[in-house]
């Protein structure tokens, strides 16, 4: 299996390009702002074809590139069609700063589309894409379509002993931290509730790959990540992050 990942733009998120192997079909997962060139660099460097790509949710540090480049490979873009009006509107869904930064760019550099084929994601799907599987979960509460795709990690077509999936998980949880729900959209009861129904029941041994920062994994974030820890000590806990600091657009 081959996974490569680089952050591109000025929030530094996490573009991933998944693939089978060099030389096969492959998918990108949240091609943000300046993606493109990079994913253009690891498809001529691994002989790649997009045929997919997947976005953890709407938001436009994460979706920036998404016309572009699934109109330059002629390919299908998937999205949580609670999240897919910010597609054409990503302004809605983001913070006044950052609104206010994109606004003091020059005139047109923000008109927004959707690609020519949009498809929408349900919680429990399996999309078999580019030789790979990928389960979809619905994770509600860093956006209302916030999602995660998780795939196994297979070598020479088997599944590893140390590693039995690897999870894309957006802005949904990161190395020591969860990403934010004070944006439109968001909301953090929902948020916790999505962490304790669909990460910690994960084994240990699943790789994450998040939106933002590095690789962690789901042992490490449920022995070491403070909301984890604190939803495993109280799993009704709904209260508000209480200073923690959480991160995303």
């Amino acid at each position: 299996m081959l996974i490569a990942g680089f952050p591109a733009g000025p929030w530094g998120t996490n573009c991933y390009v998944a693939a089978t192997s060099a030389g096969a079909e492959c998918v990108v997962i949240d091609p943000g702002k300046d993606a493109a060139p990079g994913v253009a660099e690891v498809i001529r460097e691994h002989r790649l074809k997009p045929i997919a790509v997947l976005l953890t949710h709407g938001h436009i540090d994460h979706m920036w590139s998404v016309t572009p480049v699934a109109g330059t490979y002629d390919a299908t873009a998937w999205i949580h069609p609670s999240d897919r009006h910010l597609l054409s509107d990503p302004l809605a869904g983001i913070s006044r700063e950052s609104a206010a930064m994109l606004l003091g760019m020059p005139e047109g550099k923000f008109e927004f589309t959707e690609p020519d084929d949009v498809r929408e994601l349900a919680d429990g799907v399996d999309l078999e894409l580019a030789g790979l599987r990928f389960v979809v979960d619905h994770t509600p509460g860093h956006t209302a379509g916030s999602v995660t795709f998780r795939t196994p990690y297979l070598v020479d077509g088997t599944v590893q002993a140390d590693v039995s999936e690897v999870m894309f998980s957006g802005d949904l949880l990161f190395e020591g931290s969860i990403g934010r729900t004070d944006l439109p959209g968001g909301d953090h009861p929902t948020m916790l509730r999505s962490l304790a129904t669909k990460v910690l029941p994960l084994a240990d041994d699943v790789v994450v790959l998040p939106g933002h920062g590095g690789q962690t994994s789901i042992g490490r974030e449920r022995a070491t990540n403070p909301f984890l820890l604190e939803l495993l000590d109280d799993p009704d806990r709904t209260g508000s992050p209480a200073g923690r600091v959480t991160r995303g657009l």
